[in-house]
């Protein structure tokens, strides 16, 4: 049977397909539940949640399904020294987005306060609330804190975006590594080499890691659909993560002009940029991010941008300039088809057993 791989023996799930954890407000406890009870392996982003935060929300997991699911943080949630930006890069950047926020008609932000990083009361959560999968991203984990995750029968999956990424996470003894292809959307979770130098694809990344290393991989990037999901089986997946297909369904917890755009026209196009968050990410093309090519060094650094971009964004999808909106999504997606989650996995699964036999 196709769907019985090492990835459903060690996640305890009956297929394996998982759905991206998504951060930043866009993970449900609705989405995560139906991917779960549907046999697959749902996802929650808590990167932006509090310790406390992320209690409840495990509460209303365990009251929404009783299957496995993965709850998702950043080993590294800030890329400014210290949380702290200077005068000189705030009014750089000022000077950057002046005239976006005279577009709009609001007044330049204040400066950033300084940012606090959550990650190591949220691992003391994780270790607490004790989820079936902790999946991670944009580090590794020191190898007492995976032993921890072991002795409480947590399963550990670290996200990697090239092989030498793969290498350092299979030395700390991970259970899963997510091969991270630069078609996916949403933030690239490089850790080693610049994030603009680890653009591999997904298919290609799945070889290498297959060839290199004996941990079980998950291919993430690219794709949506039953070929997809039997393509990356067939390269030496033991599972895949889908991610933009499930953004899509009307569970998630996208804004309704996200999901519209998904499907639109605009979905053709899609472009990696540093412009809304400081970090590098694919969502659909927008004039900002072109605009700003060229003019990184202008950016604050994540996560400091995206609280300078705040009132920008609220203001640009009130008067719908969504041109100065980034709307997450991967190279796969003027192939989506579906809005409802449930359905979406039906068809994942249906059509995996076309390609691959049931």
């Amino acid at each position: 049977m196709w769907y019985q791989t090492k990835a459903t023996e060690l996640l305890g799930i009956d297929y394996p397909i998982m759905q991206g954890p998504f951060g930043g407000g866009l993970s449900t406890i609705e989405l995560t539940a139906t991917v779960s009870n549907a046999g697959g392996l749902g996802g929650y982003g808590a990167y932006t949640l509090s310790a406390q935060e992320i209690y409840d929300i495990d509460k209303q997991l365990k009251a929404a399904t009783d299957k496995p699911y993965n709850i998702n943080i950043w080993v590294s949630d800030t890329d400014a020294p210290g949380g702290i930006i200077t005068d000189q890069q705030f009014e750089q950047a000022k000077q950057l987005y002046k005239p976006y926020f005279d577009e709009v008609g609001i007044p330049l932000p204040e400066k950033p306060a300084p940012f606090k990083t959550r990650f190591e009361n949220q691992l003391q959560v994780i270790l607490d609330i004790k989820p079936k999968v902790f999946s991670f991203m944009f580090g590794t984990l020191p190898e007492d804190v995976l032993e921890q995750c072991r002795r409480l029968g947590i399963r550990t999956v670290g996200a990697a975006t090239t092989l030498d990424e793969a290498l350092a996470l299979d030395a700390t003894g991970v259970d899963m590594i997510i091969a991270s292809g630069f078609e996916a959307g949403g933030h690239r979770p490089s850790f080693m080499a610049p994030t603009e130098q680890s653009t591999t694809g997904t298919f290609v990344l799945i070889q290498l890691l297959k060839e290199k290393i004996k941990t079980p991989i998950i291919a993430a990037g690219g794709i949506a659909t039953g070929k997809g999901v039997a393509a990356a089986l067939m390269l030496g997946a033991d599972a895949v993560q889908v991610g933009t297909a499930f953004l899509a369904c009307d569970e998630s917890g996208a804004l309704p002009a996200h999901r519209k755009a998904l499907f639109s026209e605009a979905a053709k196009y899609t472009m990696l940029s540093r412009a809304f968050t400081g970090r590098l990410g694919r969502g659909l093309s927008t004039q900002m991010a072109k605009d700003v090519v060229g003019k990184e060094s202008q950016i604050l650094p994540f996560p400091l941008q995206t609280t300078f971009m705040s009132p920008l964004r609220k203001a640009a999808l009130d008067q719908q300039k969504h041109d100065m909106v980034l709307f997450w999504g991967g190279q796969i997606t003027p192939l989506l088809k579906h809005t409802k989650a449930k359905e979406l996995m039906q068809a994942l699964i249906e059509e995996s057993n076309q390609y691959m036999g049931s």
